[in-house]
């Protein structure tokens, strides 16, 4: 079993269930080599609270986190020699308050918080992913006088994608959550057919590429009814012709939720011809950010079926022929890969080496 690094539990956020050492434990269990845990980041206005946070203080919800940090270090700590555990949080963006916190947050835990999972699930400060009238409560409130519901839906599609940019050019997360959670409820629209909105998706993707962030492939989308993961097809496409990068998530929301659909994961990347997942290792040298989260040691790891790449200063040439263990199944898998195959090098960027030193993203 490979990693995950964007996960929750009941002991920490009232929508998951199980204490956070249980999802770790459960997560040494199938054979998890790095696992992030990244509970959601307080949030500010009390308008803001989920029905399942009936009787919580906003004050309440800042000492919650301040609890998680201290269990999962504690955590990180005892388990070191059973599996990395990575000390993340999710982010929230449901107006600018929220940012000016985070700011104030990662501040103030500085080297604590070692990675951040950048995700949105409001638009105009609505919940997306709640449940579905609530969703389309969010949608409507995209909608003008003489709008169609062509013309809303796109409106949506591109107030969630600003939002996104926004949260990505004033944090530059290691790891980009749920990319396109904005078609949750409706995982077949054609995000394509809205060209406005496309094109914000090209400039996201393009943006996160550059600053060298991590796509989660997320499957947590199987669980909500998908057939495919967070990405979808369209949209994961579009981060490999970018040159993107992927890592592995099973956004569990407890125990019960760890590894969930791996397999399915699994085939999805592969029927999208991805050879490579990428994952976050712990750094004691900060990346651009500031945070304690990069790839490192260059090597050639075949696990679940995945072949992992965690990139050092140095990219060599590799050709061998490998047989790939799926999920049980060996599958003969012809590998030629050179450094031509490995994902462009920003123009800015002289050395590869630069795309994970100090002075780039991760």
């Amino acid at each position: 079993m490979p990693h995950s690094h964007h996960s929750h539990s009941g002991q920490f956020c009232k929508h998951a269930k199980g204490l956070l050492e249980d999802v770790v434990l459960e997560a040494i269990r199938q054979g998890f080599e790095v696992y992030g845990l990244t509970e959601h980041v307080p949030r500010y206005r009390t308008d803001d609270l989920y029905p399942d946070e009936a009787g919580l203080t906003l004050d309440d919800l800042a000492a919650q986190f301040e609890s998680f940090l201290d269990e999962a270090h504690r955590l990180k700590a005892k388990y070191a020699s059973e599996i990395t555990l990575l000390v993340g949080l999710e982010t929230e963006y449901i107006t600018d308050l929220d940012l000016e916190h985070l700011d104030a947050l990662l501040a103030r835990h500085g080297t604590r918080i070692e990675y951040i999972v950048g995700s949105v699930h409001h638009v105009n400060g609505i919940p997306i992913d709640f449940d579905l009238p609530t969703f389309h409560k969010a949608l409507r409130s995209c909608s003008s006088e003489g709008d169609t519901s062509s013309s809303t839906q796109e409106a949506f599609l591109r107030a969630y994608l600003d939002a996104q940019y926004a949260l990505l050019q004033r944090f530059r997360p290691e790891i980009i959550g749920h990319f396109d959670l904005c078609r949750l409820y409706d995982p077949a629209l054609a995000i394509p057919a809205y060209s406005a909105a496309w094109k914000k998706v090209e400039r996201n993707v393009s943006y996160a590429v550059e600053c060298g962030a991590l796509f989660e492939v997320n499957a947590a989308a199987f669980r909500k009814g998908w057939e495919m993961a967070y990405p979808g097809k369209d949209v994961a496409e579009l981060i490999l012709k970018h040159g993107g990068r992927f890592a592995l998530s099973d956004d569990s929301h407890g125990p019960h939720a760890v590894g969930l659909n791996y397999p399915r994961l699994h085939e999805y990347l592969r029927n999208l011809g991805v050879q490579e997942v990428w994952y976050l290792q712990r750094s004691d040298v900060p990346n651009a950010a500031g945070r304690m989260a990069r790839l490192r040691e260059l090597h050639l790891e075949f696990d679940s079926g995945f072949c992992v790449y965690p990139l050092s200063k140095c990219i060599t040439y590799v050709r061998r022929r490998y047989s790939l263990p799926v999920f049980g199944v060996s599958h003969p898998l012809p590998l030629e890969l050179t450094v031509q195959d490995l994902p462009p090098v920003p123009a800015r960027l002289k050395d590869p080496a630069q795309c994970f030193s100090s002075s780039s993203m991760i």
